[in-house]
């Protein structure tokens, strides 16, 4: 499974699957019957790529809530639709809701972008909760 910066969605334990995955395939890369990452890098150079992006990633976000048990990182440009969808679930806007009141979504996202804090993955924005 490949993870892109595309995704509007992503969840830590897939990050750090891959990563072990990718050094999985480098580090047990042969050449004449001997280990050589190297070749590996050369021989897939957009594996490489995302590997050194991933990593990238996972070290700027080992520090936060529980990256290893599964936290989740949003795309900045689905953040909106993600805070809309985490308040209809976690109940905090009934589902009920008559249609003539209307959210201010852009506000409310701003205000729960407190509790996160921005991290760049490939030169996107993601949030991931900081708290």
């Amino acid at each position: 499974m490949t993870i892109s910066n595309t995704d509007d969605v992503i969840d830590s334990r897939d990050v750090i699957a891959r990563i072990e995955e990718l050094q999985g395939e480098r580090d047990s890369f042969e050449v004449d019957g001997e280990e050589n990452p190297e070749a590996w890098a050369e021989q897939n150079p957009y594996d490489a790529e995302e590997l050194r992006v991933l990593e990238a990633l996972a070290e700027e976000c080992e520090g936060y809530s529980d990256w290893e048990h599964g936290e989740t990182l949003v795309r900045e440009s689905y953040w909106e639709d993600y805070v809309q969808e985490l308040l209809e679930d976690i109940g905090d806007i009934p589902r009920d809701m008559p249609h003539y009141l209307v959210i201010d979504w852009e506000a409310t996202a701003r205000n729960i972008a407190v509790d996160y804090t921005e991290v760049d993955f490939g030169g996107v924005t993601y949030y991931i909760r900081s708290c």
